[in-house]
């Protein structure tokens, strides 16, 4: 190596090689549901032999992008953190679609789910997700004049609501996330966390099967109508 190369490019380097394998990447977006999956879950979601996945997975937990925990016979594996996400999620969003229509009525039935609502990591992404932060821009609870940052009022509101902020670490109160989906930022961020873990604490959405796909419940949809102004129609 020239004594003026810089050090980040083999670094960089490897971190792509990382993601630049259909399967991996594959286990990486379906850890963006925030949740611990089982090695033989991914290995199933994959549609890969648990010998492959092992390999794999033993490979991104190497890398820093997954951490795992092993109970009894089992291997949990999840996303390292929110920087990860972050990363994995921005990737997504700046990968072109194919253009190619989903090739069965199911695939079309979940990419429709995705596109609705889903969990990027540990907040809302999806048209549910720029509902949501479109309608806190909108009454001037979130701005985003220079990035995003809530205003007073929207720190009011969020007290109001019950939605705590607490902040470990350095991880922002708010920051936009790429929707890959929507093409627009959607909140994500300490408040962003916050928002996804009030509404399915509070019923006011749900989670469809045992992947990243969300739902708002009737009582969502009232409960959002009263407190954000959000049209029911656009979370359908």
């Amino acid at each position: 190596m020239a004594p003026d190369t810089d050090p980040t490019g083999p670094r960089l380097a490897a971190l792509a090689t990382l993601l630049a394998d259909e399967t991996r990447a594959a286990f990486c977006l379906a850890l963006l549901d925030g949740r611990a999956w089982t090695a033989g879950e991914l290995a199933r979601h994959a549609r890969v032999a648990p010998s492959t996945a092992s390999e794999h997975l033993g490979r991104l937990v190497a890398g820093g992008l997954l951490t795992e925990e092993r109970q009894g016979r089992h291997r949990y594996l999840r996303i390292a953190g929110p920087a990860v996400a972050h990363l994995v999620e921005d990737l997504a969003a700046h990968a072109e679609p194919s253009g190619e229509p989903p090739r069965t009525l199911r695939a079309a039935g979940a990419s429709h789910a995705l596109a609705r609502g889903r969990t990027c990591y540990d907040h809302l992404a999806g048209r549910l997700g720029l509902a949501l932060t479109d309608a806190l821009t909108d009454r001037g609870l979130l701005s985003q004049d220079t990035g995003f940052a809530l205003t007073d009022r929207g720190l009011d509101w969020f007290r109001e609501q019950g939605i705590g902020l607490e902040r470990t670490g350095r991880r922002p109160l708010v920051r936009p996330c790429l929707d890959w989906t929507e093409r627009k930022p959607h909140l994500a961020g300490v408040a962003g966390a916050a928002l996804c873990r009030h509404l399915l604490a509070s019923g006011w959405c749900v989670r469809i099967g045992s992947g990243r796909a969300v739902k708002v419940t009737d009582d969502g949809e009232r409960a959002l109508r009263e407190r954000l102004g959000i049209d029911p129609g656009i979370l359908r």
